[in-house]
């Protein structure tokens, strides 16, 4: 259950740093209080995941997500880079990711 608290808490993850984007320096409300909500919930969820899971391993998934899903979207949403060497770091990142969840005793 700790893992899926996790998935969720690196959705809501990814869903505040694009909602950065849309906040235009939190000078508009909607977007502002969204992408607020979001920091919390993630931050909430990850937390409630690390009562089981290692620190060290439950953070580095929990960014590891934020960053994949949000280089992803960076890349549908706003035109992003898309070379090779740009989408071979993601999939590093990526294989880091399943690596951590792979070898924790959790």
């Amino acid at each position: 259950m700790a893992w899926f608290i996790l998935l969720i808490a690196g959705l809501c993850e990814i869903g505040w740093a694009i909602g950065l984007k849309y906040t235009d320096g939190f000078t508009r409300l909607a977007p502002s209080v969204l992408t607020g909500a979001a920091m919390v919930v993630s931050v909430v969820l990850l937390g409630i995941a690390l009562k089981t899971l290692p620190v060290g391993t439950g953070y580095a998934v929990w960014t590891g997500i934020g960053a994949v899903g949000t280089a992803i979207l960076g890349i549908f949403l706003f035109g992003e880079a898309t070379d090779l060497p740009r989408l071979a770091s993601i999939g590093l990142i990526v294989a880091g990711i399943i690596g951590l969840k792979l070898t924790s005793a959790a």
